[in-house]
């Protein structure tokens, strides 16, 4: 059987990984000029750098497990267990260690950053009548904890940490599809009585404080950065890899075989199609068009990341980062990472290394801001949140990494689109999609999903 994987990012090139001692011609098709997709480690002078994603969650065994059949095992590192802060009213506050997603279960972790007002609010939740909840559905983040905790909540806590990890504020998200364990626990309270967002968040805090010690570190990463896992993977799958190689779009079908407009001279038996939802919609438009016109509602959003490396790190916070409240003023950044103060193994080479995030969804910065004005921004807004003057310290390395349409929007009705394109390609026979529109964002939910993929083909 020929196979072809579109997308040569994280997803296609596990894919092809899995699919190494299957006997079949694996070819793999990425349209830019390197492998890894949203997975990317740049050179810097100073080590290996990581400049879209840096870490992953190591609680999930199947992706230690994972690393470790890669031999790559050696190669994760933990974090420094530092904590967060989170700017708002014009200073840089402790990030509440408790809670799900930002979504505290009382007020005590997060009086520091709301009113008097909506602490009380927060702890008079129970007391109040529950909220209709339908079990299986999705419900918009944002709006929900809108109406039971108030706005400072959103705005201050839980959109700050969302728009580091999905690049949209809560408004933008739905529950289930981004914070499932919360849904689930609210799917239960329905089943059997009244509904309450305290009572769920507590019971989901007291089943962690049940977990077994010892697991180590939440997040992991790689000493060298992420190239070391997508170049092992490249390595190691066999497959025969085409870069510069946009497929403009497919033809054909299960009984003549599929061509790939910009591919090779090749009838394919099998498509894998790993890449962004929208290029995914015009690549099944001639070949599974239902499926394509249900893909048009998943939207994508931008976003930057400057990063930057200094001669020195005195007066960087002894912190892992910052985030920003979405109703900041003055400041342009979303975020920063203090990478060297986050990672050990990062500060072992001296100096400081930080990372600052821009965009997202809905603006347009990624698009319309120069290189100059963002590093402008990026220094100023570092000297605004925390003191540290880049300048005084010394900018030894910069580089800027747009991500456009690096994330899909998880809105509350993404579930279901999910859910109607599966149908839709159930009756295509030798197509299928996988990446982090399809499975939820994260390193390790994009690997077990190509994984499953793999192994269906």
């Amino acid at each position: 059987m020929k196979i072809a994987i579109i997308g040569a990012g994280l997803a296609g090139l596990t894919a092809a990984y899995e699919l190494r001692d299957s006997g079949h011609q694996v070819d793999v098709y990425e349209a830019t000029e390197r492998i890894g997709g949203k997975l990317h480690t740049v050179a810097f002078d100073g080590g290996p750098t990581d400049m879209g994603a840096e870490a992953f969650m190591a609680r999930r065994r199947d992706a230690v497990e994972f690393f470790t059949e890669l031999g790559l095992a050696d190669s994760l590192r933990e974090p420094s267990g530092l904590g967060s802060l989170v700017w708002v009213d014009g200073t840089a506050l402790p990030l509440p260690r408790g809670g799900i997603m930002g979504i505290p279960s009382s007020s005590e972790s997060v009086a520091h950053l709301v009113s008097e007002e909506t602490a009380k609010r927060i702890d008079a939740e129970s007391d109040q009548p529950g909220f209709h909840w339908e079990i299986g559905a999705d419900v918009n983040v944002g709006k929900l904890v809108r109406q039971r905790y108030g706005d400072e909540v959103v705005d201050n806590i839980v959109s700050a940490l969302l728009g580091g990890v999905y690049s949209c504020t809560a408004d933008d998200l739905g529950l289930r599809a981004t914070i499932p364990q919360l849904a689930e626990e609210l799917d239960r309270l329905a089943a059997n009585g009244p509904v309450h967002l305290s009572t769920a968040v507590a019971n989901l805090e007291n089943a962690r404080k049940e977990l077994p010690t010892g697991q180590g570190a939440v997040f992991n990463t790689f000493a060298a950065g992420y190239q070391q896992l997508y170049e092992t993977l490249a390595e190691k799958s066999g497959a025969t890899i085409y870069v510069d190689a946009f497929i403009s779009g497919i033809t054909g079908d299960s009984a003549q075989g599929y061509t790939l407009n910009g591919g090779e001279q090749t009838t394919y038996d099998t498509i894998i199609l790993a890449v962004p939802a929208p290029t995914a919609a015009l690549l099944l438009k001639t070949i599974a068009p239902a499926a394509a016109t249900a893909l048009t509602a998943v939207k994508l959003a931008d976003s930057v990341v400057v990063g930057l490396r200094f001669g020195s790190e005195e007066g960087l916070p002894m912190n892992s980062g910052v985030l920003v409240s979405t109703e900041a003023t003055g400041v342009r950044a979303k975020a920063f990472t203090f990478a060297s103060r986050k990672w050990p193994h990062l500060a072992e080479r001296g100096g400081a290394l930080v990372r600052a995030s821009f965009g997202r969804f809905g603006d347009t910065i990624a698009i319309r801001a120069s290189e100059d004005d963002l590093v402008d921004w990026a220094l100023d807004d570092l000297k605004t949140i925390t003191g540290f003057d880049g300048h005084v310290a010394g900018v030894e390395e910069i580089y800027v990494q747009r991500w456009f349409g690096g994330l899909p929007r998880f809105d509350e009705h993404h579930l279901d689109t999910i859910k109607a394109v599966n149908k839709e390609l159930a009756g295509v026979a030798g197509v299928f999609v996988t990446g982090a529109w399809v499975s939820g964002v994260g390193v390790p939910a994009v690997i077990a999903h190509a994984r499953t993929v793999a192994q269906a083909v």
